[in-house]
């Protein structure tokens, strides 16, 4: 485990390094494989983001997206992978939800595939009404030509 005074959380959108954000999103995660930078960019622009910094490098990254008064959605949260098992994950979430626009979101949803324990000392947990909940899922938008 690092000290945490060597790792810097940001919110300051000009401290995302969209190389970072973007090499990761498109080529490492599960979820968005292929995304252009462009989508990357947007969404990043329409988001409450969260940089992980460590050594003066971006080795991390969360966002909210949603309408900064009701509602959330927690996604792209990554550490890179020669930075994982320290808790960097932890100190990313914990400083989305303190967040004071986070912190009075009546909702905060999220989707995972593999980190529900982290999520879970968040909070977080199944939906208590998964049959009010639908979805259109598009997992290979990204990768048409």
């Amino acid at each position: 485990m690092m000290a945490m005074d060597e790792l810097r959380i940001s919110d300051d959108p000009a401290d995302v390094d969209l190389d970072v954000v973007h090499a990761f999103l498109s080529g490492q995660a599960y979820w968005s494989p292929g995304i252009p930078r462009a989508l990357v960019e947007k969404a990043v622009a329409n988001s409450l983001c969260f940089s992980a910094w460590l050594d003066g490098r971006q080795v991390g990254f969360a966002r909210i997206v949603g309408d900064r008064a009701t509602f959330g959605y927690l996604a792209d949260v990554f550490v890179l992978p020669e930075h994982r098992g320290r808790g960097i994950a932890r100190a990313l979430v914990a400083s989305a939800m303190a967040h004071p626009e986070v912190r009075g979101l009546r909702r905060i949803m999220l989707a995972t595939r593999d980190a529900h324990a982290l999520y879970a000392g968040f909070g977080f947990g199944p939906p208590s009404r998964p049959e009010n909940l639908m979805e259109i899922h598009r997992p290979d938008l990204y990768r048409k030509g």
